[in-house]
């Protein structure tokens, strides 16, 4: 059963580079790992001047890009609302665990990624689905908001994929995030 579980954090708190280490530690333990990332501004995966670039332009709903090595699909809103994380989620094929970059205001359970030299505020307590904090402050910390959540610095790969396999949440088909049980 797919399961998912949320990177949150402010931007320059180091999700992405951490999303980088994390997932060759998870596929080296046999797990199967995608990530959905959530984007704050226009963005663009596809070259002006590229077939698919021009499609698009052109006024396709969709465009998709395959051959032997990997196939991509582009949907263009147009005038539709931004996704809610669920209807991402359909898209993505069953693996072991789905890790969402962002989506920090859903209510799926997420491990916070805090590194001080950032300056931001916390996350923690406020949201009250994080599961785990990641700081570069670490175990035994007196500088983040006081909480007996499970902690990892954030060069402790090992450490951090445990809390990955310990708090994702199972996916079920309805494309609800689920809590398991206590």
């Amino acid at each position: 059963m797919t399961r998912v579980l949320g990177l949150a954090g402010w931007s320059g708190a180091g999700k992405t580079t951490l999303l980088a280490k994390l997932i060759p530690v998870l596929n080296a333990r046999g797990y199967t790992v995608s990530t959905l990332k959530h984007a704050h501004h226009m963005f663009d995966i596809d070259k002006p001047g590229k077939d698919s670039y021009l499609h698009r332009e052109a006024g396709a709903r969709e465009v998709l890009v395959a051959s032997g090595a990997r196939w991509a699909l582009m949907h263009e809103l147009r005038d539709e609302s931004e996704p809610r994380l669920a209807d991402l989620l359909g898209h993505m094929s069953a693996v072991d665990f789905i890790l969402v970059e962002g989506f920090k205001r859903d209510k799926h359970v997420k491990i916070e990624i805090h590194r001080r030299s950032n300056t931001k505020p916390w996350l923690y307590p406020d949201d009250s689905s994080i599961g785990a904090i990641i700081s570069d402050a670490g175990e035994g910390a007196t500088d983040g908001p006081p909480t007996t959540l499970p902690r990892a610095h954030l060069d402790d790969m090992e450490g951090i994929a445990n809390l990955v396999v310990d708090l994702a949440w199972p996916l079920d088909d309805t494309l609800r995030v689920l809590r398991p049980a206590a």
